[in-house]
C-alpha cells in the first residue's frame, strides 16, 4: 500500500511539471473606442492554435463618448467601427466574428442593421447570432448594442 501511495505521489509530482504554463487571458482596449469605467472592452482567451476574443456590448459612441448617428443604420456603422478597432488590437477583423448578440429598440429596423453587418462579417459563413428587441438601452438615444465573439488564429 505504501509503495502505491509513493508511486501515485511521484507520478502526480512529475505530471505537474510536464504541463505547459500559459496565461490564458489577456484584456485589451482600443484608444479609438470610448472606454466606460468599470468594464473591459475585450478579453482574449488562449485556445492553443487560436484565441477567442469576447467583446463587451458596443454602442454607437465615438472615442470621445459622443453619440454617432440618429438611425439604426448610422448607429450600426459606428458600432462596427468600434468592433473592428478592438479586433485590430488582436490582429483580427470583423471576418473573424463567430457570434453576435444584438439588442435593438425597434425590431422592424433589422434590415438596416443587416445591411451594415454584412459589410463587416463573413457572409459565406455568417456568425451565429441572437437578436433581441429591447424597450430601452442605457440611453434613450442609443438604438442598438452589439456583443461580439471572434476566433483568431495564433501566429
Amino acid at each position: 500500500m505504501r509503495k502505491i501511495l509513493v508511486l501515485v505521489c511521484t507520478v502526480t509530482f512529475l505530471f505537474s511539471f510536464s504541463q505547459k504554463t500559459m496565461n490564458p487571458t489577456e484584456y485589451k482596449s482600443s484608444p479609438k473606442v470610448f472606454s466606460i469605467q468599470g468594464l473591459s472592452q475585450s478579453v482574449s482567451i488562449d485556445c492553443g492554435s487560436s484565441k477567442m476574443i469576447l467583446l463587451s456590448g458596443q454602442v454607437p459612441l465615438d472615442s470621445e463618448g459622443n453619440l454617432v448617428g440618429k438611425t439604426v443604420e448610422e448607429q450600426t456603422q459606428q458600432v462596427f467601427r468600434n468592433i473592428e478597432n478592438i479586433l485590430k488590437e488582436y490582429g483580427g477583423t470583423g471576418k473573424d466574428i463567430v457570434k453576435l448578440g444584438i439588442f435593438i429598440t425597434d425590431i422592424s429596423k433589422t434590415p438596416d442593421f443587416r445591411k451594415v453587418r454584412d459589410l463587416h462579417v463573413n457572409t459565406q459563413t455568417p456568425p451565429v447570432s441572437s437578436l433581441v428587441e429591447v424597450s430601452r438601452l442605457f440611453r434613450d438615444d442609443v438604438l442598438i448594442e452589439v456583443e461580439a465573439t471572434a476566433v483568431i488564429k495564433n501566429k
